[in-house]
Parts: C-alpha cells; sequence; structure tokens
C-alpha cells in the first residue's frame, strides 16, 4: 500500500534544534535553582512533541464480515502533534489527585492494497482513501506517596480512564466511522530519581491487561528546576494497547518525543 502521511511539517533536523534549544535554555538556569516548595499544592504540566505510530491494526466487526487491515498504511507513521495537559492537587504529604486531558487524532491518505470490508462498508483497492485515527484519554488518578526522601520519590495508585476512539474511511461516494466511548480502570506507579539539585529523572505509569485487551502508557523524563515554581522537563513516551472484542479488532503502538512546562502554585 502506498501511502501520503498527513501531520505537521517536523523532520529530524528540526526537532534536533528545538531539542537544542531546550537544552541551551535548562542549562542556563541558575546553579542555585530552588528544589520546588514543600508547600506546593497545585500543579500544572502541558507536555507537546512529536509521535510517530509503529503498528495501527484494525477490524471492524472482529469477524468474517470484516478485514484486519494496518491503518498506518493509509496514515503513515508519522510525525503527528501530539498534546498532553495535566493538573494535579496534593492532599497533604502523601496524597494526591492527578487530572489528564491527552487528545491525539491521526490523519492520511494512501492506497489500499486488497478491498477492505470496514464497518458495513466495502472499499476498493487501487483507489486514494482518507484514513483518520483519533483516540482521546481522559484519567482521573490517585497517587499514594511510598517514598520521600531528597534523593527518591515513589508514588502507586489507580487511575479511571475514560476513553474516546473513532476510526473512520472515506473513498470517493463511501464512507464509514466506527466510535466508541469506554472506561478502562488502570494501576498507577511513578518514581523519581533526584541526582543533582535542580535535576530529576523521573518514571510515570499507566497500565492493565485483560483478556479483552491492555493499555500501558509509560514516559521517561528528565526535568530541570528553573525557579521555585517553574520547571521544564524532556523525555520519551510510549502509548501502547488495544482490543480484542465482539466488535473491534483494535491494537496500535505510539512513541513520543516529549518537551513540557511545569508550574506549581
Amino acid at each position: 500500500m502506498s501511502r501520503d502521511a498527513a501531520g505537521f511539517p517536523l523532520n529530524h533536523r528540526t526537532f534536533a534544534a528545538l531539542l537544542g534549544g531546550l537544552a541551551t535554555l535548562v542549562l542556563a538556569a541558575p546553579a542555585a535553582a530552588q528544589a520546588p516548595s514543600s508547600e506546593t499544592r497545585f500543579i500544572v504540566e502541558l507536555e507537546g512533541g512529536p509521535a510517530w505510530q509503529t503498528k495501527n491494526d484494525i477490524q471492524v466487526p472482529n469477524a468474517e464480515t470484516g478485514t484486519r487491515f494496518a491503518l498506518d498504511d493509509l496514515t503513515g507513521s508519522g510525525p503527528f502533534p501530539a498534546l498532553r495537559l495535566y493538573a494535579e492537587v496534593r492532599l497533604g504529604r502523601r496524597h494526591g489527585r492527578r487530572l489528564l486531558a491527552a487528545p491525539l487524532t491521526v490523519e492520511g491518505t494512501g492506497v489500499l492494497s486488497e478491498p477492505v470490508n470496514f464497518n458495513g462498508s466495502t472499499f476498493a483497492s487501487g483507489t486514494p482513501t482518507e484514513a483518520t485515527y483519533r483516540f482521546d484519554s481522559y484519567r482521573l488518578t490517585y497517587r499514594y506517596r511510598l517514598v520521600s526522601n531528597p534523593t527518591w520519590r515513589v508514588d502507586i495508585g489507580l487511575t479511571a480512564k475514560i476513553r474516546s476512539a473513532e476510526t473512520s474511511l472515506r473513498q470517493d461516494q463511501v464512507a464509514s466511522s466506527y466510535s466508541n466511548v469506554g472506561f478502562v480502570p488502570l494501576l498507577y506507579a511513578a518514581a523519581a530519581w533526584h541526582p543533582a539539585p535542580g535535576w530529576s529523572v523521573a518514571l510515570d505509569a499507566d497500565g492493565a491487561a485483560a483478556s479483552q485487551g491492555r493499555a500501558f502508557d509509560v514516559s521517561l523524563k528528565l526535568y530541570r528546576d528553573l525557579s521555585e515554581r517553574w520547571s521544564l522537563s524532556a523525555g520519551y513516551r510510549t502509548l501502547e494497547g488495544g482490543a480484542d472484542v465482539e466488535d473491534v479488532y483494535t491494537f496500535a503502538w505510539f512513541h513520543y518525543f516529549t518537551v513540557s512546562a511545569v508550574y506549581r502554585f
């Protein structure tokens, strides 16, 4: 299948330049940057960056009347723009609540190498086909701090996730869209290492698996405190999962390079 990727025009040189600019800003921060205040109650983090997909398989319905195909053969692998917004409130030294909004949309046009039966419609091979994949995630996490000292911080918790997903195909006069909204309970774990004043390396993970499917969202970030209230970070995120149920078979795997700004108050 030939493909024409849709997304923002960000190549490897441009992304390297962005990371270089971020590194310059981070390293130029005062060496005596203060650690976050122990009185911090609210934290807001805006994360953004390019995302690539290495897998995006779908079949609707998950039966003989549906055709399993690679959606990324139509949309391309990326990069695609990705944004996230976190808002956290700390309730004392041990407890916290975190809200997350993480919209994601992938679009592109390609040519099917064989006919595809999707959601009751048949799409012909050899004809340009527009594809859209939307996966919006909204989560509420409860975090309990197991370890808190000058060097390490370890949290565990539970996440309630609402995901709104939609896949659509359009070809000439034929179009079809499959959407689904569902609740997914996840386990949460996080750890942060503070090797030097003003620096930290943080691992953050939501995940769960069952016979019907799985969902994993894991990030590793390097943070630099610019002041008592502001921090910047750069890192990597992987998002993988899907479902294998009667109505749909869908599994996708995304990789992100991220930069973020954090404000504490």
